[in-house]
């Protein structure tokens, strides 16, 4: 783990203090803000993932489109 520093406004510094304090599974103020940065990146990866997704069926719309139809055409035969 590397140490570095950090400009925070003093409004946030006092809330996530607040939370700190008054929470012992909040950890410390070092431990919040890892945690805070942490899920920011997981909400990052998540919604590339997302757009990558949504990439991959614009671009096989089409074929999607006649597997869907063919399948339910199938499942209605008697």
């Amino acid at each position: 783990m590397k140490t570095i520093a950090i400009t925070i406004g003093e409004d946030m510094l006092r809330r996530i203090d607040e939370i700190t304090e008054g929470s012992s599974s909040a950890g410390n103020r070092s431990q919040f803000i890892r945690e805070a940065v942490s899920e920011r990146l997981r909400r990052i990866d998540r919604i590339s993932e997302e757009e990558r997704e949504k990439e991959i069926f614009r671009r096989n719309r089409q074929r999607l489109k006649r597997q869907a139809l063919a399948l339910i055409k199938e499942q209605a035969k008697p």
